[in-house]
């Protein structure tokens, strides 16, 4: 274990967002759907050096004094998988409703590898995470005014909720009035292949965004 750090409180958390992150074909397409969205919404977010596009693979509230160790036991994880290898197919889009807008993304095909890496993630960071955090949890550029309370209750509740058979793997494309999300998901979605080319623990920011990145991990090729 690593050495308790005096200025970190023992009871501090963090929310942490373990992801892949893809390569400039998923890249682009997420930018393209942002630059849309930011049209019809400019009170969302943009894919920007604060929001990159990145594939959930888990989110967890960790003990902010443990991260060192967490990220140790990702490490060992992602030594042993090779997600560079893998081809990925995005599959549509979708969004997720917080009315009167909705956060948007692009659909991942989940495959045996993205459900193998997020058990092994899930059972490796284990001891270092806590059951709830608060808003103080996330990175906040306002005192935590622009983290919506559904993120502290999403991040809770991400392994029963969204793991395994429930998994979405996705890329969040950005934010809109639900109706214009409503007329876009109607809209012909053609398919296409990228691979991820990194992997990263960032703290969770405003609308679940990978804000603040803390650890780049290491992918054997």
């Amino acid at each position: 274990m690593s050495i308790q750090d005096p200025d970190v409180p023992d009871d501090a958390a963090t929310a942490i967002d373990v992801v892949l992150e893809p390569d400039e074909t998923m890249t682009e397409h997420a930018r393209g759907v942002n630059a849309r969205l930011l049209t019809v919404y400019p009170n969302g977010f943009a894919l920007d050096a604060d929001h990159q596009p990145h594939i959930t693979v888990l989110q967890r509230f960790a003990r902010t004094a443990d991260l060192p160790d967490l990220y140790a036991a990702a490490n060992v994880v992602f030594a042993r998988e090779k997600p560079t290898t893998w081809t990925l197919t995005a599959a549509k889009l979708y969004y997720i409703p917080s009315p009167p807008i909705g956060l948007a993304g692009i659909v991942v095909e989940a495959t045996e590898d993205l459900l193998r890496l997020q058990q092994k993630l899930i059972e490796a960071i284990a001891p270092f995470t806590v059951p709830f955090g608060t808003v103080d949890a996330f990175a906040s550029t306002q005192q935590g005014r622009d983290i919506q309370e559904f993120l502290v209750q999403y991040v809770a509740t991400f392994v029963p909720a969204a793991s395994g058979e429930k998994f979405n793997p996705h890329v969040t494309t950005g934010a809109g009035p639900q109706d214009y999300l409503d007329e876009m998901m109607t809209e012909p979605f053609e398919t296409f292949a990228f691979s991820p080319v990194g992997a990263s623990v960032y703290q969770l920011g405003t609308f679940g965004t990978a804000q603040k990145k803390l650890a780049a991990l290491t992918l054997t090729p």
